[in-house]
């Protein structure tokens, strides 16, 4: 399970929001934590797809 670091999630909607965009880019299994600020997932979606999919819901990965 890979894990990835997202700043910029301050509610249950954003929480939602990110586990889609994960989602759809093809990542399975999708848990996101929004208090520590984590997303958890299975199978490799393409690194710099997920940051510009995420920047464009106002997120940024934190690597």
């Amino acid at each position: 399970m890979a894990t990835l670091h997202i700043n910029g999630m301050k509610c249950q909607h954003c929480q939602k929001a990110a586990q889609k965009t994960l989602e759809e880019l093809g990542a399975t299994q999708v848990v996101v934590d929004l208090e520590k600020g984590e997303a958890s997932y299975e199978g490799s979606p393409d690194k710099e797809a997920l940051r510009k999919a995420l920047a464009d819901k106002g997120f940024e990965l934190a690597d």
